[in-house]
Formats: C-alpha cells, sequence, structure tokens
C-alpha cells in the first residue's frame, strides 16, 4: 500500500504539515504531492482539481480517497508514532478532532490560531479551508 497526499502548496500549514510528514517514519509509504500541479493531474485524472487545491487529499494506490478530516488521519495512520492516534481518531465521535490533532502532532499549534484580526500567516490565495478560522458572515 501507498498513499498519496495532495496538499496546496501556496498554503503554510499545508506546506508545514507536509515537511512534517516527509520526516516522519512511516509505516505505509507517502508521496507527497502538489495539489493542482501537472503530476497531480497526471496521476490522477479523473479527480476534481480544483477540490483538493480547497482540501487536502489523500489517494490510495487502491483509488480510495479521503478528504476533509478522514484525509488528516490517513496521514497520522501512515506513521509509526501516530497510528494509535489515527486509529482512535477514526472512531466518528472522535473524527472532528483530527484535523486538530494532525496540526498538533506536527507541532503546528501556532499556525491553528491565527492571530488577531490579520488570520495568522495564510496567503490571501488560500482556500483557508484547512484553516478552523471561521468564516465571516456578511451583514
Amino acid at each position: 500500500m501507498q498513499l498519496t497526499v495532495l496538499y496546496d502548496a501556496a498554503c503554510p500549514l499545508c506546506s508545514r504539515f507536509r515537511a512534517w510528514l516527509a520526516g516522519q517514519r512511516l509505516l505505509v509509504p507517502v508521496r507527497l504531492v502538489p495539489a493542482g500541479s501537472a503530476e497531480a493531474r497526471t496521476l490522477f485524472p479523473t479527480l476534481d482539481h480544483a477540490r483538493t487545491l480547497a482540501e487536502i487529499t489523500v489517494v490510495g494506490d487502491d483509488g480510495s480517497v479521503w478528504t476533509h478530516e478522514r484525509a488528516w488521519v490517513m496521514c497520522l495512520w501512515a506513521t509509526r508514532a501516530h497510528r494509535g492516534l489515527a486509529e482512535r481518531l477514526a472512531r466518528p465521535a472522535w473524527l472532528p478532532l483530527a484535523r486538530g490533532a494532525a496540526g498538533t502532532a506536527a507541532g503546528l499549534r501556532h499556525l491553528m490560531a491565527p492571530s488577531s484580526g490579520a488570520g495568522g500567516d495564510y496567503p490571501d490565495d488560500c482556500a483557508g479551508s484547512c484553516s478552523p478560522r471561521v468564516a465571516h458572515q456578511q451583514g
């Protein structure tokens, strides 16, 4: 089994998580590919690549696709140190905590709580869906 992680290379959170994942001892090989890239489009021509830019996506070598919280769980599951955590987070009651747990495991807590008003260090063109920021309502 091999997993391919499609991440937003323009997003600081995704890029830092990618670097953390690349440095982990893995139980399952992981290929890290920028979402929306030519490589991603060649590897997975039937995926909605605009969607992969909006949310981390994990693809198994059998064609399985995980997005949102399940994708974060799969990233943790691939690691030696965090497989047990991933198995607990995969339970329905715990699944909503997966994104935060992945960020915490990767030491990215400072990015999970953006600074006041500015939205942390997310670029203006970041989709923001990997951020826990609350969407502003227009009044």
